[in-house]
């Protein structure tokens, strides 16, 4: 488990087609409650140069995939998953 490199707050968010449709419209998110789950989680794993894994709990368990561009300041969600237990 390590800190975020963003400020939940300041960061560029940024979604995938596959993102909005499949998961923010099956979830009934919109970018307030993405922002609020970014903010809220509770683990963020790095698992490559640029891309980290998010865990949140927000109606339910949840990992958003991403991908942090530290020189724009912009957080993009690629995809998600949702089920399993707190980890």
């Amino acid at each position: 488990m390590m800190k975020s490199p963003w400020d939940a707050e300041t960061v560029k968010l940024t979604v995938t087609k596959h993102f909005a449709l499949k998961y923010m419209r099956t979830w009934d998110w919109d970018f307030h409650d993405l922002r609020d789950a970014i903010r809220d989680a509770y683990a963020v794993e790095k698992a490559g140069n640029e891309k980290y894994e998010i865990y949140v709990q927000k109606s339910g368990f949840k990992k958003i995939i991403t991908v942090y561009y530290s020189d724009d300041n912009e957080l993009v969600c690629i995809t998600g998953s949702e089920g399993g237990k707190r980890i």
